[in-house]
């Protein structure tokens, strides 16, 4: 069986492809870097974080970028021995607009290396490509419409693609409206027996989303909404345990069956908040003698246990739970925080068996942060790691962070002031607003290693500290994990949260701290 969430934590907007026996998801990546995750699979039950594209920042530069910017919904496709890549890198979403640009980049290999990035358009987001079988190619998005009185989300338009001038070329082309479920986005085309299949997310990327196919039996369209349209939703069933269905890309197996790869979340028990973020599940999909796509099974709600499609099964070996920073290189689970895991601030060589991370910005940083992080996939599990850190004054501050974005994180940090000498405690911006609760304080001085972990059960946080990782002390009160959900208080984010360990010295003098290991466990 297949067991959905495939992809567990923060991998929203998944592009699925096959070739030959190999099947890729590519998933959004916002302002963590590197850009794009690429998970692999043989089987469809087993997946492997494999690859991230856009290493470079001749590729991707984050720096500045907004919350919830940076890289949009990837579209990946194969066609004749090359990997095509396109992406949405958000610069601005501030009031009606959204300045944003669609860049594609190629491969020969999945693994790489992948090109310098190519210039398409600013229309508007979630570009997608379709290779037709006259060798011509057509990009596809959604226009993004700013006015006041109009839908901002205006249809979708087409134009196509010149490899030749690496560019578009000719007219652009109005495509499809939507339903009247609205927000029309995230188009994938497919060319079969004789139709070109257009899948769209609509309803926005939360609880109201929806997947819905159209068709039209020319590229250029008008598009024609399957009449019994949505093909996916959980939208008039809050308690399903796979929420927020929508955003999808199809793919044949080798055997002629079909799978759906959608976007999904799974909230907190009895809340509408979901601090995993949005994740990735399967569907397996039937087409009806009238051409068009069906859950198998019947009805329009996502199924946590899906019917695997017969392929050999292929495991992978397990992530380790603890990282003991023995590799040359960064475990391919961190990510870094808008820029890329240099040398310049990040070292495994200098201190053999450590990750040593230098003192720079703030968490409100937009800019230079020394933050490394991975997914939190899990409602129980235990986060901890061991930090060597001597800060010298108030500015210079290490430990352990629960982070969503700039304005919402929880922090057990260590640094030093003039009352408290050495000392650990636990730090919080909600909504943008800092504080430092009451008490949640550990006197430190003398300690050469600080042990910290985060406890997670639930919606409940608690943080920890030990001298010698034996005796914990708590260091302040139960902290709610949904806090860190894409709508908590009516935020809009696209995020999920990211456990990880982080250092700055706001007086610029790099004062460096050196983490002996990383542990992340599920309960």
């Amino acid at each position: 069986m297949i067991i959905n969430p495939i992809l567990k934590g923060f991998n929203p907007d998944p592009s699925i492809i096959r070739v030959e026996d190999d099947y890729y998801i590519a998933t959004s990546t916002f302002e963590w870097f590197p850009g794009v995750q690429i998970h692999h699979s043989k089987d469809l039950i087993n997946w492997r974080l494999l690859t991230h594209p856009l290493t470079r920042v001749s590729q991707l530069d984050l720096r500045g970028k907004p919350s919830s910017g940076g890289i949009w919904a990837p579209n990946l496709t194969y066609d004749n021995g090359t990997f095509y890549l396109l992406i949405t890198d958000v610069v601005a979403r501030k009031g009606p607009f959204k300045d944003l640009h669609n860049y594609l980049v190629t491969a020969s290999d999945i693994l790489g290396p992948w090109s310098e990035p190519i210039y398409l358009n600013s229309s508007g987001f979630d570009p997608a490509m379709l290779h037709d079988d006259d060798g011509r190619k057509w990009l596809f998005n959604m226009k993004w419409d700013f006015r006041p009185g109009k839908s901002h989300f205006a249809g979708i338009v087409m134009q196509e693609f010149s490899p030749e001038q690496g560019k578009l070329v000719g007219e652009v082309r109005h495509v499809f409206s939507g339903t009247d479920i609205g927000l029309t986005e995230g188009p994938n085309v497919y060319k079969k027996d004789g139709y070109y299949y257009m899948l769209c997310a609509e309803g926005g990327t939360g609880y109201n989303h929806a997947g819905t196919l159209a068709r039209s039996r020319t590229v250029e369209g008008p598009y024609e909404a399957d009449p019994h349209y949505p093909l996916l939703t959980t939208v008039n069933d809050p308690e399903h345990p796979l929420l927020k269905a929508g955003h999808g890309a199809l793919v044949e197996t080798q055997h002629g069956d079909w799978y759906i790869a959608h976007l999904c979340a799974r909230p907190l028990k009895g809340r509408m908040l979901s601090p995993l973020g949005r994740e990735t599940a399967l569907q397996k999909v039937e087409w009806t003698d009238e051409g068009w796509l069906r859950l198998a099974g019947g009805g329009r709600l996502p199924q946590v246990e899906v019917k695997a499609a017969g392929l050999k099964e292929h495991p992978f070996e397990p992530e380790a739970a603890v990282d003991h920073f023995h590799a040359p290189q960064l475990n391919l689970h961190f990510s870094t925080l808008r820029v890329p895991a240099d040398e310049s601030w990040l070292s495994l060589k200098e201190q053999p068996g450590f990750l040593r991370l230098y003192g720079r910005e703030s968490l409100y940083s937009l800019h230079q942060q020394s933050l490394v992080a991975r997914r939190l996939q899990h409602y129980d599990c235990e986060i901890e790691t061991c930090v060597r850190f001597e800060p010298e004054h108030f500015n210079q501050m290490a430990g352990l962070t629960l982070y969503y974005d700039v304005d919402d994180y929880f922090y057990l940090r260590i640094s030093r002031d003039e009352k408290l000498g050495k000392h650990i405690a636990l730090v919080t911006s909600k909504q943008g607003h800092y504080e430092e609760p009451e008490g949640a304080t550990v006197v430190a001085e003398g300690w050469e290693s600080c042990y910290l972990k985060a406890v997670i059960h639930d919606d409940e946080v608690h943080f920890y500290c030990s001298e010698d990782g034996e005796q914990w002390m708590a260091v302040g009160e139960r902290l709610d994990l949904g806090q860190l959900s894409d709508e908590y208080e009516g935020k809009l984010g696209f995020m999920g949260t990211l456990a990880g360990m982080c250092v700055q010295d706001l007086n610029g003098t790099r004062l460096h701290a050196d983490f002996d290991y990383f542990r992340y466990e599920p309960s």
